[in-house]
C-alpha cells in the first residue's frame, strides 16, 4: 500500500511535466511547416496572378523557369555554378551578423576581390599552382580589406557600418573603373586587327582555372564542394567552439560580452574581415570557375551576386547549412530567367518572384516571434 501511495504522489510530479513536451514540440514543428507552406503557396499564387495580369501564361512561365534551371540539358550544372558564389557571400554575411555587425556592401567587396584576383592573375607569372594560390589569396585579402574599412570607421570613429558598407559599393565600382583606364592595371591590350579596346582583362591562364567536372551532361566547377565544406565547418564553429560562442555572445549583447572578457573591437573587426574575405573569395571563384565572363574580369562582373548572397543569408535565417539549399533556390531563379524570353514575358518577372519568395520565407519567423512575445507578456501579467 505504501508503494502505491508513493507512486500516486510521485506520478504527478515526474510524469506530468515531461509528457506534454512531445505533443507541444510536434505541434510547434507542424505549425512551422504549415506556416511555410501557406506563405510559399501564397507567394507563388501572387506571382502567377501578376504574370497573368501582365499578359503572360503562368504555366508556361513556371515551366520555363524549371527548364532553364533544372530540366533542360546541362542546366542544373549551370545552376550549381551560380549557387557557389551566392553561398560563399551568404556564409560571410552569417559571420558578421552573428557578431552583431550589419554588412550590406558585399557587392563592392566581391567586385574588389575579383579585381584584385584578376590583377594578380594577369601580371604574376610562374607555375600554375603558385599563381592560383596567389590569386585566391589576393581575392580574399581584397574583399577583407574593403570590409575592414567599414569596421575601422565603426570602431574608431563611430560611423555605422550599415552606411559605410553601402557607400563603399559605389566607391568600389569607381576604383575598378579606374583600374580599366590603364593596361598597367586591368585593361587588356588591343589585339591585332581590332580597332576598339574593350574594358576587360586578359583571360586567366589555363593553369590557374578551377577544374570542372561533368555529371550526366552537367558541367560545373569543383569549387562547389569547397563551398559546401565551408558551410559545414562554419556551422560547426558557430555552434561547437569558443570562437563561435564569443561571436554569438557579442551579437546577442555586446555589453555582457565585454564584461565576460570578449574584446568587442577585435572580435567584431575579425567578423567583418571574414565577411569581406568570403565575398572576395566569391569574386575569385566567379573569375576562375568559368561560368562568368569567360575567365575575364570586367567592370560589371559582380552582376548583383553580392546583393543576392545577402538575401540568401537573410532567408536562411543566418544558418550556414540552410544557406546551401537557399542559395540553390536563388540560383535557380537566376539561371531559369534566361528561358523566359520564349514565353514573351519580361525577365524582370523573376525579380518579382524572388522578392515574393523572400517575403514568404520571412513571414513565418515574424509570426512566431510575435506570438512568442505575446505569450511571454501574457505569462508576466498572469504572475503579477
Amino acid at each position: 500500500m505504501s508503494v502505491d501511495a508513493d507512486t500516486s504522489v510521485a506520478g504527478p510530479t515526474t510524469v506530468t511535466p515531461t509528457s506534454p513536451q512531445v505533443p507541444s514540440r510536434f505541434s510547434s514543428w507542424s505549425e512551422i511547416v504549415v506556416l511555410y507552406a501557406i506563405s510559399i503557396f501564397g507567394a507563388l499564387a501572387i506571382s502567377a496572378l501578376l504574370v497573368t495580369v501582365t499578359g503572360g501564361e503562368w504555366r508556361s512561365v513556371f515551366s520555363a523557369l524549371l527548364d532553364g534551371s533544372l530540366l533542360a540539358p546541362g542546366r542544373w550544372g549551370t545552376t550549381i555554378g551560380s549557387a557557389t558564389p551566392l553561398l560563399l557571400v551568404a556564409l560571410g554575411t552569417i559571420v558578421n551578423a552573428k557578431a552583431g555587425y550589419v554588412n550590406i556592401g558585399q557587392e563592392g567587396q566581391l567586385l574588389i576581390g575579383g579585381g584584385a584576383a584578376a590583377f594578380v592573375g594577369v601580371h604574376l607569372g610562374g607555375p600554375g599552382p603558385i599563381v592560383f594560390v596567389a590569386i585566391v589569396l589576393a581575392g580574399i585579402v581584397g574583399g577583407a580589406l574593403w570590409a575592414g574599412i567599414a569596421a575601422g570607421l565603426r570602431n574608431w570613429r563611430g560611423v555605422p557600418e550599415v552606411l559605410t558598407t553601402l557607400l563603399l559599393v559605389s566607391v568600389a565600382s569607381q576604383v575598378i573603373g579606374l583600374g580599366f583606364r590603364s593596361e598597367s592595371f586591368l585593361l587588356a591590350p588591343i589585339t591585332e586587327g581590332s580597332g576598339t579596346q574593350v574594358s576587360q582583362t586578359l583571360q586567366m591562364p589555363d593553369g590557374v582555372r578551377i577544374p570542372r567536372i561533368t555529371i550526366f551532361g552537367n558541367e560545373f566547377p569543383v569549387s562547389v564542394f569547397a563551398a559546401v565544406v565551408f558551410a559545414a565547418l562554419l556551422a560547426l564553429v558557430l555552434t561547437r567552439t569558443v570562437v563561435g560562442f564569443r561571436l554569438r555572445m557579442l551579437g546577442a549583447n555586446a555589453r555582457t560580452a565585454m564584461r565576460s572578457g570578449v574584446d568587442s573591437v577585435r572580435v567584431g573587426s575579425a567578423a567583418m574581415l571574414i565577411s569581406g574575405g568570403f565575398a572576395g573569395l566569391a569574386g575569385t571563384v566567379m573569375l576562375l570557375g568559368g561560368d562568368f565572363g569567360g575567365y575575364r574580369f570586367s567592370p560589371g562582373f559582380s552582376i548583383n551576386f553580392g546583393w543576392t548572397g545577402l538575401l540568401v543569408a537573410l532567408v536562411a535565417r543566418e544558418r550556414a547549412l540552410a544557406a546551401v539549399a537557399v542559395s540553390f533556390v536563388f540560383a535557380s531563379l537566376m539561371t531559369g530567367s534566361g528561358f523566359l524570353a520564349a514565353t514573351g514575358v519580361e525577365r524582370r518577372i523573376t525579380d518579382v518572384v524572388q522578392a515574393l519568395l523572400v517575403l514568404a520565407l520571412l513571414i513565418p519567423p515574424a509570426v512566431l516571434f510575435v506570438r512568442t512575445r505575446r505569450r511571454a507578456a501574457a505569462a508576466r501579467e498572469a504572475r503579477t
